[in-house]
């Protein structure tokens, strides 16, 4: 039933905010409960429900269409209303170096992302329905398809996507939910969102990494607000699954497919599809398999059996093609053969697909049923020659057959995917007939020693103890960890890492030419890393699952946050106590231990470094040994230990020399030199730093290059302002050019302090606030303890007390969370100096409680 809305009064410049939240107040005297009981009769929370009472958040739209339903109120007229109050305002604009292909020359704009696929030549019919999304788009902005698989939902949502893209030109995106992809889960709304952003070159900065999928969906909305941007979600699971991708406030619009209709999704017009016509049918069969028509065509030639491939390929789309192509490539055929070969399948997809198969030889029907296998969504030439055992040319060379015989899609150049029906088609079949899998490769096949249960085959196993679709997937998580282990080793590691030991590497990897096509093929591959990360589990690869979190570390740090790589590392720790292997332990407990460190949870860093120390000791691997030692002064200094870390850099020092490792023993002379810089021990820090910058490396923001910079600057800021600016504004422009934002935040707040010890203040405080706003995009709170006690300083020496106050006690409050005594230590003082003058007792308060707190730490010094 529709009751009219009351209007509350509001003046001409009414914040829409406020009056959609006066609105929302209406709807709850009309309701006559509380707010306990309103939130809970609506399905949400009581907490999001007095914020959107209150108007401090703005509620999305389904929330709102709740409450109105509950008290019989139509919502549409509030549409206007709550799309103004969700708008954002525009983002700020993007500061991290972006990965992206080579740049287009100085000066040309950077064309729009487009990840749509090609719009298919000979696409047929479909015009009312055509019609029918476009309308819907043009009312609502979103529309779902749905229809039994194989109908054409994805090829008309792409054409309808093509069609939209001039009116859209901000972006045009397509990501594959996976919903009904044979051997995978659907794609996690949290990852599916995280793939959006980074399409829409969204710094990893601004992207939360905690909180759950709310703030995810409400940074994708935010992007989407001020973009106009057409996003086709193909093959959605379910309402659940596509809702938070969905855009909010803005223009932006997006076209959804999926095989089941989305009920949930109530606000979302839906366009169903049914199979082609028989018309229709008929002339898609005829333009996909090049049919010249007339009385000459094969087609007219024998209509009855050409009624019969439309019956058996029952009018869908995906099973005319595949027999279309079958027609195309084989000129002496009739159309009788083409039944007779469509009749021998056991279903209306199976006849399609394995008559096409049949079709190949025996090396490129191996091919085909091993592509089944690929545990991700999409895949490039090299994959697929790791997993049969080919050279990367004959694989490309396979690849264009199948692809020409519509088995094989390309999404892009150098990528393929396999459509679910296929994928489906071809892992059954490889489940059946695994003995067609065998062989096909360059040299004699024998069993490889896989990590599959913990253990594997040995290396002379029967070919029947191992069956080959196992084999061929082993060597697929063989190439992704080497392949990873390439475009780790590309980045600017402070220390190489140890090499990739997981089975033997393959014939043929990526090159990469720097770290920027590292970070290229990483973001590319992403998504079927993680695939592969969950099928190492899923099958009992451990050594796999030890290695690969190991060599994506680097780029977690520069793109996904650290949430995640958590995650992933404590399955790597259960994975090595399976192995058994000392060695494996010992650095899986010490990269936890680091990951840990990474994310401010300090002590359960110290417990992972306290498992992992006997393990190194026991080894022998001074290598080991002195990364261990490194991380441990990081989490010591973090604690608020001073002298200890100082001893625990010069130790790992001798370690790395020990090893053989010059790198490692620059990088730890670099902390060595921050450590003595914050013991005041300038001199000896500037000495020390400017040997570490005397030591050559290709990549100018090496990590030990950067540390140096920034102690040198900080430490001769007095003495040398003119040369102290030059080593800080340099480490600056390298930590932004290699895309480190927690780097650039330090250089920011580092150049601050030296500008201030120069007494540039007004200078000092746009440096500070600058690093404050990178902190405020990295969504690790805990990395603000590391700048807010000099942030502070500045403020108190620029004439700024309540604003140093403001800082001083936010780090006391901070401090006790992230277990970091000294700085609590340090809160007390900057508190104490501010109060100093104004309020001599809570002073002198705040400064006895600063100095119990180091006496404590002095105590628990080791001696």
């Amino acid at each position: 039933m529709t009751v009219e809305h009351r209007t509350p009064q509001a003046g001409p410049r009414a914040d829409p905010r406020d009056e959609l939240a006066a609105r929302l107040r209406l709807l709850q005297e009309v309701s006559e409960r509380g707010v306990r009981a309103l939130a809970r009769d609506a399905g949400l929370s009581s907490s999001s429900l007095s914020r959107y009472l209150g108007g401090q958040t703005v509620p999305p739209w389904p929330a709102v269409i709740a409450l109105c339903r509950l008290v019989q109120r139509d919502p549409r007229p509030l549409r206007p209303l709550w799309e103004r109050a969700a708008n954002p305002l525009p983002a700020p604009p993007k500061t991290s170096r972006q990965v992206q292909p080579p740049s287009p020359p100085a000066g040309a704009p950077r064309p729009p992302r487009n990840d749509l696929p090609r719009d298919l030549p000979d696409f047929t019919g479909r015009e009312a329905e055509l019609a029918a999304v476009l309308a819907a788009v043009e009312a609502d902005r979103v529309v779902a398809l749905d229809g039994m698989a194989g109908v054409g939902k994805t090829c008309l949502a792409v054409r309808a996507a093509h069609r939209l893209a001039a009116a859209y030109p901000d972006a045009q995106l397509y990501v594959d939910l996976h919903g009904f992809t044979a051997g995978r889960e659907p794609l996690d709304p949290d990852a599916a969102l995280r793939t959006l952003l980074a399409a829409l070159d969204v710094p990893s900065e601004k992207i939360p990494q905690e909180g759950g999928i709310e703030p995810l969906a409400a940074c994708w909305r935010s992007e989407l607000a001020h973009r106009r941007a057409v996003v086709v979600l193909d093959n959605a699971a379910g309402a659940e699954q596509v809702r938070p991708l969905l855009p909010g406030a803005g223009p932006s619009v997006a076209l959804i497919t999926s095989r089941n209709r989305l009920l949930g999704l109530d606000e979302v017009p839906p366009v169903s599809l049914d199979v082609l016509s028989p018309r229709e049918s008929a002339e898609l069969l005829a333009r996909a398999s090049g049919d010249p028509g007339g009385a000459e065509g094969r087609l007219a030639r024998d209509p009855e059996s050409a009624a019969e491939v439309l019956r058996l390929c029952g009018h869908l789309p995906l099973a005319l093609r595949l027999a279309a192509a079958r027609l195309r490539h084989r000129p002496g055929w009739t159309v009788g053969v083409l039944v007779e070969r469509l009749a021998e399948g056991a279903s209306e997809f199976d006849t399609a697909f394995a008559m096409s198969v049949r079709q190949l030889d025996r090396a490129r029907r191996r091919f085909f049923l091993l592509l089944g296998l690929v545990p991700g969504s999409s895949f490039d030439e090299y994959v697929a020659a790791a997993l049969a055992d080919l050279p990367v040319r004959d694989a490309r060379e396979m690849l264009e057959d199948l692809l020409d015989a519509h088995l094989v899609q390309q999404p892009a150049a150098g990528r393929y995917r396999l459509h679910d029906l296929v994928r489906q088609h071809a892992r059954r079949a490889a489940s059946e007939h695994d003995d067609q899998l065998a062989g096909g490769g360059t040299t004699p096949h024998t069993p490889r020693n896989s990590q599959f249960s913990g253990g594997g085959t040995t290396p002379h196993a029967p070919r029947n103890s191992f069956l080959e679709s196992e084999r061929a997937l082993t060597r697929v998580l063989d190439y992704y960890v080497h392949a990873a282990a390439a475009a780790d080793a590309a980045m600017s590691h402070a220390v190489p890492g140890r090499a990739a030991s997981a089975s033997r590497p393959p014939a043929d990897l990526p090159r990469f030419a720097g770290k920027h096509a590292a970070l290229f093929w990483f973001g590319t591959e992403y998504t079927n890393l993680m695939a592969v990360f969950e099928t190492a589990v899923a099958t009992g690869a451990d050594r796999h699952v030890c290695e690969l979190p190991r060599v994506m570390r680097a780029f977690f740090a520069r793109r996904c946050g650290t949430t995640h790589l958590n995650v992933l590392f404590e399955r790597s720790l259960i994975a090595a106590r399976r192995l058994g292997d000392p060695r494996l332990l010992a650095d899986a407990h010490s990269d936890l231990g680091f990951a840990r460190y990474n994310a401010g949870r300090m002590a359960e860093a110290g417990a992972a470094y306290e498992a992992a120390a006997p393990l190194v000791t026991e080894s022998g691997d001074a290598w080991a040994e002195a990364e261990l030692t490194m991380r441990l002064g990081y989490l010591r200094w973090d604690e608020g230990h001073v002298e200890e870390p100082l001893g625990l850099f010069r130790r790992a020092g001798e370690l790395y020399g020990a090893a053989g490792c010059p790198a490692g023993r620059t990088h730890a002379i670099a902390y060595e030199a921050w450590a003595l810089l914050q013991l005041g021990q300038r001199e000896e820090a500037a000495r020390l730093a400017r040997g570490a910058l005397d030591v050559p490396h290709a990549d100018p923001a090496w990590p030990p290059t950067l540390t140096a910079r920034i102690t040198l600057g900080v430490a001769i800021a007095q003495e040398c302002p003119d040369e102290a600016s030059e080593h800080l504004r340099q480490a600056l422009e390298l930590a932004r050019e290699d895309g480190h934002k927690h780097n650039e935040a330090w250089c920011l707040n580092c150049l601050g302090v030296a500008l201030r010890q120069m007494g540039r203040h007004e200078e000092a405080l746009a440096s500070h606030r600058q690093a404050f706003a990178l902190l405020e995009e990295l969504f690790e709170e805990h990395w603000k303890i590391h700048f807010l006690d000099a942030y502070g300083e500045t403020c108190r020496l620029a004439g700024l007390p309540e604003q140093a106050l403001r800082l001083h006690r936010e780090a006391l409050d901070l401090a006790p969370k992230v277990g970091s005594r000294h700085k609590e230590a340090r809160a007390h003082e900057g508190i104490a100096a501010v109060l100093a003058e104004t309020d001599p007792g809570a002073a002198a308060e705040h400064r006895a409680a600063g100095q119990a707190i180091l006496r404590e730490l002095a105590a628990d010094a080791p001696s």
